[in-house]
């Protein structure tokens, strides 16, 4: 069984529950958003880190992060893209079992045409009153169990 760790939107802030929450990850997924390059190397201190770069992601430290990213785990085809609306290809066609994106704040998983659709929400700071959230996936095989976590009460 392969764990993958979810994250997204920290901007600048990595929370103690949110890295307590990719513990025990083979790899995690930074949806963007990141806010600082620091970030990412606290993370890769637990997991090899599958990175995008997000809309506030602006400056010269994040020109090697890419807009959007492929993820092989085990037998499991993920795509990486920070903002959902700017997806310009068709996952099911691509053979992607699934799509991790951010930008929203609003953790969602949803299945369509056979690809899994999962947003973490936000591990950042609050905004309005949008959970503080996380994500992970249990792959086996070609089975993957999804799990949006909330990593604080809500405000």
């Amino acid at each position: 069984m392969l764990r993958v760790g979810l994250i997204s939107d920290t901007h600048g802030l990595l929370r103690p529950e949110a890295l307590r929450a990719m513990r025990g990850s083979d790899y995690i997924v930074h949806a963007g958003d990141i806010g600082d390059p620091a970030i990412l190397e606290q993370l890769e201190r637990i997991a090899p880190v599958t990175a995008v770069r997000g809309n506030n992601d602006k400056g010269a430290e994040y020109k090697r992060v890419a807009e959007a990213e492929v993820l092989q785990a085990g037998e499991v085809l993920i795509y990486v893209i920070h903002d959902l609306n700017e997806l310009d290809l068709d996952p099911a066609a691509a053979e992607f079992q699934v799509v991790v994106s951010g930008h929203s704040h609003r953790p969602s998983s949803r299945e369509r045409d056979g690809v899994l659709y999962i947003n973490p929400g936000s591990a950042g700071p609050r905004r309005f009153s949008l959970p503080i959230s996380a994500g992970v996936l249990r792959i086996s095989g070609k089975t993957i169990e999804a799990e949006l976590l909330d990593l604080l009460p809500p405000a």
